[in-house]
């Protein structure tokens, strides 16, 4: 009869390691996903999106722009809080990072929303009487004279890669490491690393006696004689 060879047991232990680096790698992905999608809707926001020209000006003078943040306010934070629900996925577990990968899908779809709200005609009239000082003192309305129809979109764009993470998030993000999972693992690796335990049970036995007043070198064999019995 035949034994197994101690060669396959390996084999079985080093799939949970497979695992978890393909989760973790996973997580990576997920992450520059994310930021990818919000740093793209804020780099998109901040951007002129509409620029108006001042009614009477000579020459074109007095021309102004419109940023998406200034179309739709709730743009650039919507964004920002999409990237800080992303950054607390690793600290979460469990139903709190599925809930947090909602949170996430919900932010996406508003920036998403938002891209297209500051390309409707009314949302671009309301901005340009709150901010073209000229056209308000004047009360003539102001023209628009061109638009810059790609940061609309980079920006809708940046909203969904941030729904469609936030909706990964939130079916697989159970299966993925975090922060406190991969501490507790350290911690176990290092107690089951040979060696190492003892070697910290001997410093902390010598920190007890160095408290209890003894001398933790007296039971040492190269350690000093005891000259009280002479």
């Amino acid at each position: 009869m035949t034994t197994p060879t101690p060669a396959s047991a390996p084999d079985h232990a080093a799939a949970p390691g497979r695992a978890g680096r393909t989760a973790g790698r996973s997580l990576l992905v997920w992450l520059a996903a994310c930021a990818a999608g919000g740093g793209l809707a804020l780099l998109a926001a901040g951007r002129r999106w509409v620029t108006l020209g001042a009614a009477g000006g000579p020459g074109g003078a007095g021309q102004d722009g419109l940023t998406g943040g200034d179309l739709v306010a709730w743009l650039p934070p919507a964004a920002l809080a999409a990237l800080a629900a992303a950054v607390a996925v690793l600290a979460a577990r469990g139903i709190g990072r599925r809930a947090i990968g909602g949170v996430v899908a919900l932010l996406g779809a508003a920036v998403a929303a938002g891209a297209w709200d500051g390309t409707r005609d009314a949302t671009v009239a309301a901005a340009a009487r709150a901010h073209a000082t000229t056209a308000t003192i004047s009360g003539a309305a102001v023209p628009v004279e061109s638009r810059a129809w790609v940061w609309p979109l980079l920006a809708a764009a940046g909203g969904l890669v941030l729904l469609g993470s936030g909706v990964v998030a939130a079916v697989r993000g159970a299966r993925w490491p975090g922060m406190s999972g991969r501490y507790e693992r350290d911690a176990g690796h290092a107690r089951a690393e040979p060696g190492r335990a003892p070697a910290r049970d001997a410093d902390r036995a010598m920190w007890d006696a160095l408290d209890e007043g003894e001398d933790p070198t007296d039971d040492r064999p190269d350690g000093p004689t005891d000259d009280r019995g002479r």
